[in-house]
């Protein structure tokens, strides 16, 4: 088993930053690809950025790209999401997710954490 526990969310006026972090307890994290996602509401789970379990392969949806920066730290156990350029579209819950392939799709993601809820006023 592995647990996820996410935190940095918070408010933000549009044009600002925030990083979020993701600590894994339980099993060698290095093996799991991680994910983050989001949900705005009223809306379906949206793959945000994934990253491989060396840190090598990265990818990113359209709209984050250049504004967003996934990384991973194998010996603290955590991955990151640097969020930059805000905007309100940003809005959401934000989960990270483990999975043993590197892939965008949530159904092959195995472990989730508990959310963190990202607010971009306008």
């Amino acid at each position: 088993q592995v647990q996820l526990v996410e935190t940095g969310g918070g408010l933000v006026q549009a044009g600002g930053s925030l990083r979020l972090s993701c600590v894994a307890y339980g099993r060698t994290f290095s093996m799991y690809a991680m994910g983050w996602f989001r949900q705005a509401p009223g809306k379906e789970r949206e793959f945000v950025a994934r990253i491989s379990g060396s840190g090598e392969y990265i990818y990113y949806v359209d709209s984050v790209k250049g504004r967003f920066t996934i990384s991973r730290d194998n010996a603290k156990n955590t991955v990151y999401l640097q969020m930059n350029s805000l905007k309100s579209e940003d809005t959401a819950v934000y989960y990270c997710a483990a999975a043993k392939i590197v892939t965008m799709n949530d159904q092959m993601y195995d472990y989730w954490g508990q959310g963190t809820q990202v607010t971009v006023s306008s």
